[in-house]
């Protein structure tokens, strides 16, 4: 309405201006010369009069197109008394520059409640330019997952991760894969991360959208549970089997004793009584260890309480202390606060402690200066970290991607189930074990409390 306004009082002013341009020819014919006098005074008026309308006009167009292009939406044209039709004129601008401050408003309300959502996930986000390989936005959990306060350029990953870099790079939209991240972090735990893509198009510049999910909790946790299952009921049969070849064994030592078949030799016999004492042997001994499997697996209640570690580390050095100096191993406990605490099962956290100990004690066995060392602190996420760590002869790459399977073992004569229960009983305090060593500059394990 204010433009069509402006556009009518254009036209009124052309019109006269024309209508006063052709009066002087009206005038001449008619024979009124003199009323020329009065016409000229006329006419420049109403020239004066159309360049004011149209310099006022421009002006204020000016100004509503430099607050356009500055994106300056608060800018008030005043509405007080003026000429009629630069008031229509200033209505107008002021309409659409509350429409345009609207608009921006509720892009910037629905930019606000993005960025609280990419900040409150616990996904990690990441997105970059595909052909310069620019990081136009990064979220606080992938900052936190890297530690990095930003990523300039996707190819910085390279330098932090090589590997992760790689993953990134080769990722195919809609096709997501699980990969191994490295936090830089001084555990230097690895975790599991699904990695997803999307590519898409704004503006005429491609862009690459990645997410990284921890799935590291959600795959040890069905791992576990698949392990207990099969274990469940691998010992069940192995017991049902077992038991009856056992018993077997001991009645025909007993009936051997009693009846000695003829010409039998003492040497045959002797063989013989061995040979049936070390079936009963080997028999006792699968059970025993079936049974204690069966005992320690079946560990689903936790009686937690509120716990010093001060105090866990002065009864474990109480308990360690004498096998320990027999065997010449220093043992060197740090503590970070000594009003640090935890809340676990003290019972089965001195059973997780003392196994990870014993495993320390035979890992620096043969070194000249044997050291153990039993630290803890509070983690920059809040978490209680326990760390044992030893000098030891370490361990290989694939041996610990293994040392928490069931019944792997890198030892000679080890079962193979000490550090699958003591990951257990860490996964039922909702806590997480890590492992960290490398061959010849010994091992660290890593226990996280929330």
């Amino acid at each position: 309405m204010s433009f069509k306004n402006f556009e009518a009082k254009l036209l009124l002013r052309v019109f006269l201006l024309l209508l006063t341009l052709s009066t002087p020819s009206i005038v001449i014919v008619k024979g009124w010369a003199e009323l020329l006098v009065f016409l000229v005074p006329l006419l420049l008026y109403q020239v004066y009069e159309l360049y004011h309308f149209l310099k006022k006009a421009q002006e204020e167009l000016n100004l509503f197109i430099e607050a356009i292009h500055y994106r300056d939406f608060n800018r008030y044209f005043s509405e007080k008394p003026t000429s009629p039709q630069l008031l229509h004129l200033r209505k107008g601008f002021n309409q659409i520059n509350t429409t345009f401050k609207t608009i921006n408003q509720e892009k910037e309300t629905q930019h606000q409640h993005l960025q609280r959502i990419l900040e409150l996930v616990d996904t990690g986000i990441m997105s970059y330019n595909l052909d310069s390989g620019e990081v136009v936005l990064m979220n606080e959990s992938l900052k936190k997952l890297l530690q990095m306060p930003f990523l300039k350029s996707v190819h910085a990953l390279e330098r932090r991760d090589p590997s992760l870099y790689a993953e990134v790079q080769s990722l195919p939209p809609g096709h997501p894969k699980i990969a191994l991240i490295q936090t830089p972090s001084l555990e230097r735990s690895t975790y599991k991360f699904m990695l997803s893509a999307t590519v898409f198009q704004n503006e005429g510049k491609r862009y690459k959208l990645v997410a990284f999910q921890n799935v590291n909790d959600a795959l040890e946790e069905t791992e576990s549970a698949a392990w207990q299952k099969l274990l469940n009921v691998m010992t069940h049969e192995i017991m049902n089997s077992i038991a009856p070849i056992s018993s077997l064994a001991d009645t025909l030592k007993d009936r051997l004793q009693i009846t000695v078949p003829n010409g039998v030799s003492a040497t045959d016999l002797e063989d013989l009584e061995e040979g049936i004492s070390t079936i009963k042997y080997r028999s006792q001994g699968l059970l025993k260890f079936a049974q204690t499997y069966r005992n320690l697996s079946k560990i689903t209640h936790l009686n937690k309480e509120r716990l010093l570690v001060q105090d866990i580390f002065q009864n474990l050095r109480r308990l360690m202390l004498p096998s320990l100096a027999q065997k010449n191993i220093q043992l060197n406990l740090l503590l970070q606060e000594e009003n640090l605490t935890l809340e676990a099962d003290p019972n089965l956290l001195d059973q997780v402690l003392i196994n990870l100990l014993v495993n320390a004690v035979d890992a620096v066995k043969e070194q000249p200066a044997p050291e153990i060392t039993l630290s803890a602190y509070a983690s920059s996420e809040g978490k209680v970290v326990l760390k044992i760590s030893d000098n030891g002869s370490g361990m290989s790459k694939q041996v610990q991607e293994k040392i928490f399977i069931p019944f792997f073992s890198s030892k000679k004569n080890g079962s193979g189930i000490g550090l699958s229960l003591c990951k257990q009983i860490i996964m039922l305090h909702k806590g997480t074990i890590q492992v960290q060593s490398e061959e010849g500059k010994g091992t660290s394990f890593f226990l996280f409390f929330k």
